[in-house]
């Protein structure tokens, strides 16, 4: 090239001198500019095509990686990735290239692959370029989100009717199954179950709880007992000291069963003939001590149901406590309802573990019913359960207006093989009206269950 530069240098400086065509010269010298740029502009046309193939090929490398990530070795994820990247890759005039592959798991799970190529111009090179190298990137993101979700199950008598109560146990698994596969790591994926009838179970074993109210219980459970003083004398069947001894002074006393007697059921929080006007049946605030109305009032609930389990991911425990599940009782969905959302935040003997700041939460209560309410603690009156979930008349007030305005999502689920009334209530309680579903087949609830638990999944999965 210096033979060129001297010649060209010697061209410019004779033009310098020159006095003689100066208008065809300018115009000459004018047009190297115009060649110049087009050439230019070939080479990075060439350029901006290889990103373009770059950048693709490097988004189908991350994807592939992502199935792997988790459990390949630093040394194996960087085969994959160069493998995977020249399978896609098919650049003649960019040789070579460099690929980079890296994983971390922090704050949910993102593989990030680098790539380089070097392209050698065509027209750049009388400007000192031959070759341009070309950079570009891809990450992926999955799992930084962590699902809390609480299975709130209807466990009352009618679901003993059409193979209600096989076909709720078999989708549970099968939505039990879908869950956990979503998780990559323990805890990314906390699941509470939450069976109801017209009370919830929360275990006999916390008999000694100061959250729990035994007002009622106390007076509906024990035993008259008479207790007699002051003279002899011989009674009407004709023994001495008898309870009817014109002598003696007899008085009955009532005496409450020991509480650990208590089969572990739960009523509606609230005061005995009413719900209080704080409304604690319709939200999470927290027990205060000497407020009756706060605690959780225990009931010997003929009816009671299984035990419920707040959030787990002990996978093999929640499918054991769902294969036990049987039918019996009245419906109070709003019951159910409310305690699925404090196993959610914590409540009673819930507790809900710490969230991490590296993730994002999403917390969903999936309510399932076969009927309507036919129950709670103050009323038999269908209307007036209802109205403690879902108060129609007062703007949607109740348990799903304070769930939603929490910012957890409700999915609804009425299984009507009887020819009920579509649920309104049901409907107006899911977040959206595309997370309603009614069957009227126990076999539906499969395929229900299997589609709310692609969208939780999704939810998982996605960024």
């Amino acid at each position: 090239m210096l033979p060129f530069w001297t010649k060209l240098r010697r061209a410019l400086t004779a033009f310098a001198g020159a006095r003689g065509g100066n208008v065809a010269l300018t115009f000459a010298m004018a047009t190297l500019p115009i060649i110049g740029g087009v050439g230019a502009a070939v080479d990075f046309s060439r350029a901006n095509s290889i990103k373009t193939a770059l950048q693709a090929a490097l988004d189908s490398t991350a994807l592939m990686l992502s199935k792997e990530a988790a459990t390949a070795t630093a040394s194996q994820l960087q085969t994959d990735a160069t493998n995977y990247f020249k399978a896609v890759f098919n650049r003649a005039d960019a040789p070579n290239p460099t690929i980079t592959a890296s994983y971390t798991a922090s704050g949910g799970s993102t593989i990030v692959v680098n790539g380089s190529v070097s392209m050698a111009t065509k027209f750049l090179g009388v400007l000192g370029y031959n070759s341009l190298t070309i950079n570009s990137s891809s990450t992926t993101t999955w799992g930084s989100t962590r699902l809390r979700v609480a299975l709130v199950l209807d466990n009352t008598g009618s679901m003993a009717q059409d193979n209600k109560l096989t076909a709720l146990k078999s989708a549970t698994k099968g939505l039990l199954t879908q869950l956990q596969s979503a998780a990559t790591n323990n805890g990314d994926v906390y699941v509470s179950i939450i069976p109801f009838s017209k009370d919830v179970n929360v275990g006999s074993s916390y008999y000694n709880a100061n959250w729990i109210d035994w007002t009622d219980w106390n007076s509906n459970n024990g035993t008259q007992q008479t207790s007699c003083s002051g003279g002899g004398g011989y009674g009407w069947n004709g023994g001495w000291g008898g309870s009817n001894n014109s002598g003696s002074n007899c008085t009955q006393t009532w005496v409450p069963n020991n509480h650990n007697t208590w089969n572990g059921c739960i009523t509606d929080r609230g005061n005995s003939s009413t719900p209080s006007t704080q409304n604690y049946d319709q939200n999470v605030l927290a027990p205060q001590t000497g407020v009756t109305a706060s605690l959780y009032p225990a009931e010997q609930y003929s009816n009671c149901p299984l035990a419920m389990m707040g959030l787990s991911y002990n996978w093999a425990s929640m499918n054991s406590l769902v294969d036990q599940m049987y039918p019996n009782g009245n419906t109070n969905q709003p019951i159910g309802l409310v305690w699925g959302w404090l196993s959610l935040v914590g409540g009673g003997p819930l507790t809900a573990p710490a969230q991490d700041p590296n993730y994002t939460y999403q917390n969903v209560i999936v309510l399932m019913s076969d009927g309507l309410n036919t129950q709670n603690r103050w009323s038999s009156n269908q209307s007036a359960v209802d109205k403690r979930m879902y108060d129609s008349t007062n703007g949607g007030a109740g348990t799903c207006a304070n769930i939603k305005a929490a910012g957890v999502t409700i999915y609804t689920v009425q299984v009507n093989t009887g020819g009920d009334p579509l649920s309104t209530l049901l409907q107006n309680c899911a977040s959206t009206s595309d997370k309603f579903w009614m069957v009227t087949s126990s076999s539906g609830l499969g395929t229900v269950f299997n589609t709310i638990g692609t969208s939780l999944t999704q939810l998982r999965v996605a960024k």
